[in-house]
């Protein structure tokens, strides 16, 4: 079983605290997994009795007997699971006051989960752990359909110290899997390339697109496909539904409105399979709307999507080292610091980019991923904008180049992709 102690931790941190644990993520990324296997094992680990833990996952013919249930049934009425019967039953298994785990999985297809789930908060010696795929249980509102007692446990896919810790060998060819074929858990069941390859592809029309256009009504799938197609290529760039727009009519000839643009970039990051990235000044302490950055919760989706021709490890890194700090709990903006330079004699105002600003509560870094650095001149490029920052909050490049971590006169300090992804102390080197 591949490790998630991360996500464990967060489980356990989380007990007993009165909300209910909300597990979220995109499908496959190993959410039952670790409900069920990690923290249902942890539990008996730390004394709890098997019988004070209750599982029941809402796609499972077995567990839906239990209740008197059927999945065909209920997938010929298209209709969800009876809530009463399920009510029934948690109260059946519960039959002393001693504290009662409560595992579900797929809850979404339940029916009037919300109400069943806030009800079973009032039961003092009951703890409750959900994962779901309905958009609305996944959205960024999610936390509000629990009246504000739901406890968000976000799960991305595997990050590179979970990979190489399952996939062990030479971290370097570790990397070069990795930066291709991402970090989906199920991959360690496929042995060869096109294996992986067919995988992914698999997972991002069959499941994830699809899953979109079933439940936003998607009249027109190939526009979703063109929009998502861009996302992938553009990578890393600064975009607008305006400029999706354009140039899906110059290129592709597609006439897609802004507004369409709009509402597929919101499917998209509902479903967690985009987040977009804010730009933040960081002398003038503002955001601005637009443009924004989009990066894609797995590296293998995004080549997949593309066919696999456009494996860019300059865009593909800074798409991992992104996911990274997230799964590390950090917020991420794109930061801008503006600075005026005299040109050709004339004083103007130029905008400086830092690829990261990453925030944990009052921890702030900033973030350059910069692939090569193969002169002096690219290396002071690339700490420009750092340097220009002006303020005491860490500066951090992350080069592609095996390096240990060395600080210079300015106190920014160079650190090698490797060493950054395998240590999780990385940032307070």
């Amino acid at each position: 079983m591949i490790k998630r102690d991360l996500y464990l931790n967060r489980l356990i941190d989380r007990m007993n605290n009165g909300s209910i644990k909300i597990i979220t993520g995109i499908r496959r990324c190993g959410k039952s997994v670790l409900l069920f296997d990690i923290f249902g094992s942890y539990l008996i680990r730390s004394g709890v009795d098997e019988g004070h833990i209750i599982k029941f996952a809402f796609d499972s013919e077995d567990d839906l007997e239990k209740i008197g249930e059927n999945p065909i049934d209920l997938a010929q009425r298209n209709s969800k699971v009876d809530p009463h019967k399920f009510t029934a039953y948690i109260k059946s298994k519960v039959t002393d006051d001693e504290k009662y785990y409560l595992l579900l999985d797929e809850v979404q297809q339940l029916g009037a989960f919300e109400t069943v789930l806030n009800g079973l908060l009032y039961k003092k010696n009951l703890d409750v752990y959900v994962t779901g795929n309905n958009s609305k249980f996944l959205s960024s509102d999610v936390i509000t359909e629990f009246r504000g007692r739901g406890d968000e446990v976000r799960v991305f896919p595997l990050s590179f110290r979970e990979f190489y810790c399952a996939r062990g060998g030479d971290k370097y060819e570790a990397w070069d899997e990795y930066h291709v074929f991402g970090g989906m858990p199920a991959l360690f069941g496929r042995k060869s390339d096109e294996q992986k390859s067919e995988y992914l592809q698999s997972l991002m029309s069959t499941v994830y697109l699809t899953d979109i256009v079933d439940r936003n009504k998607v009249a027109y799938r190939d526009e979703l496909d063109s929009i998502v197609d861009f996302l992938c290529s553009a990578i890393g760039s600064l975009t607008n539904p305006k400029k999706i727009s354009d140039t899906l009519k110059s290129i592709k000839g597609k006439s897609v409105s802004d507004v369409t643009a709009k509402n597929y970039l919101s499917y998209l990051t509902d479903a967690f399979l985009f987040t977009e990235a804010k730009r933040f000044d960081v002398k003038g302490k503002k955001y601005f709307d637009t443009p924004l950055k989009y990066y894609i919760a797995d590296v293998g989706l995004r080549n997949a999507k593309l066919n696999f021709r456009q494996i860019e490890e300059n865009h593909t890194m800074e798409n991992i080292i992104y996911n990274e700090l997230r799964i590390r709990g950090f917020t991420v903006d794109v930061g801008i610091v503006e600075t005026k330079e005299t040109v050709n004699g004339k004083r103007q105002l130029k905008q400086l980019e830092i690829d990261f600003i990453a925030n944990k509560g009052n921890k702030k870094y900033y973030i350059q991923s910069a692939y090569e650095m193969p002169t002096e001149e690219k290396l002071r490029q690339e700490k420009r904008s750092l340097i220009k920052a002006n303020d005491s909050f860490k500066k951090i490049v992350v080069v592609k180049d095996n390096i240990r971590p060395q600080t210079d006169e300015n106190g920014i300090v160079t650190i090698g992709l490797i060493n950054f992804l395998l240590d999780e102390n990385s940032l307070d080197l």
